[in-house]
Formats: structure tokens, sequence, C-alpha cells
């Protein structure tokens, strides 16, 4: 039987939604028109990994696809591909979300390290077989370490300002559903 989704749900939801509007038109925004020597940590990856880690029912699974396919386009990447892995990580995590409830911060932050770890490597090698050109590796591995090593401060921010903490082992919804 569905499960009916309560205002909190669609609060975070919401605010979701809203952070990632924030991420992505920031990202967009040009501040210096010199190329960098240095990439900024996915934080649209990073957060969508807290929200899917902590509380899954927060975000379905056609709302990350939505985003991050809508940001495939903005970014201009191959339409689809980093979607694709990021919504096969997300699904990944959310089906062992009861072995999350259990697990130290370190622990977690190691399992969602493997999992940034791997879709970085897959999407370079499909990159790569297509023939697309890509940014340098190196530009790729600073981005790649800077999203797996800013893990722990969004977890610490989404837990104290948004509220989006782990379900504790027999936690019920607002109408008596099993969390």
């Amino acid at each position: 039987m569905a499960e009916r989704t309560d205002a909190r749900t669609w609060t975070h939801r919401a605010v979701f939604l809203v952070l990632a509007f924030v991420i992505i038109v920031a990202q967009l925004v040009p501040l210096d028109m010199r190329p960098t020597a240095w990439a900024a940590p996915d934080l649209l990856l990073v957060i969508t990994l807290v929200w899917v880690a902590r509380k899954p029912r927060y975000l379905p699974v056609l709302v990350i696809a939505f985003v991050f396919l809508a940001a495939d386009f903005l970014f201009q990447r191959p339409p689809g591909l980093w979607a694709a892995l990021v919504v096969m990580l997300t699904e990944t995590i959310r089906r062992q979300h009861r072995e999350f409830r259990q697990m130290p911060l370190f622990v977690e932050w190691g399992t969602i390290t493997f999992g940034i770890v791997a879709i970085t490597v897959l999407n370079r090698l499909a990159l790569a077989i297509t023939m697309v050109p890509q940014a340098p590796l190196g530009l790729t591995l600073i981005q790649m370490i800077g999203t797996i090593l800013i893990y722990p401060l969004v977890v610490l921010v989404a837990h104290f300002i948004f509220g989006v903490s782990r379900a504790a082992p027999g936690e019920v919804g607002s109408r008596g559903q099993r969390i």
C-alpha cells in the first residue's frame, strides 16, 4: 500500500529543490572569466547523498533524476550520463538505508566515498569510450576529493539547520507508518 506523505516530507523536498536551484544558479553565474586551477566540490551531489542516506523518503527517485538531468542540460554535459550514475548511486544507498541507521559517521563516509569514486570513474570511462572531450584528470580528481572531504560538513549542516537526521530504529511518521 502506498504511504502518504506528510507536511514535513513535502517541506524537505521543497528545501532540497530550492537548494538545488541555488547551487545550479550559483555555478552558472560567471564570477571570473579566467580558467581556474582547481574545481569546487560538487555540492549538489553531496546534498543529494546526505538527504538520501539520512532520510530517503524525502527524495523520490524522480526528483533526483529531474534535478540532475536539468543540471546536465544547463552545464552542457552529455544529457543523462551523470544523472543516471547519480540515480544508480542514490538507489543503492536507498536500498541500504536500514544499515545506515547503525553506521558510525566514518563508516557512512567511507561508503559514500566509495560511491563517489565509482561514479566519477564510470563517468570518465564512459566519456573516454565515446570520445567526448573531458576536463583534465587533475581537475576531476580535485573535484572528487573536495566532494568527499566536504561530506561531513554537509551532514552537520543538514542535521542542525535543515533537520535531516537519521531515522531511529522503530521510528514512525506522523500518521503512524514505519520509517
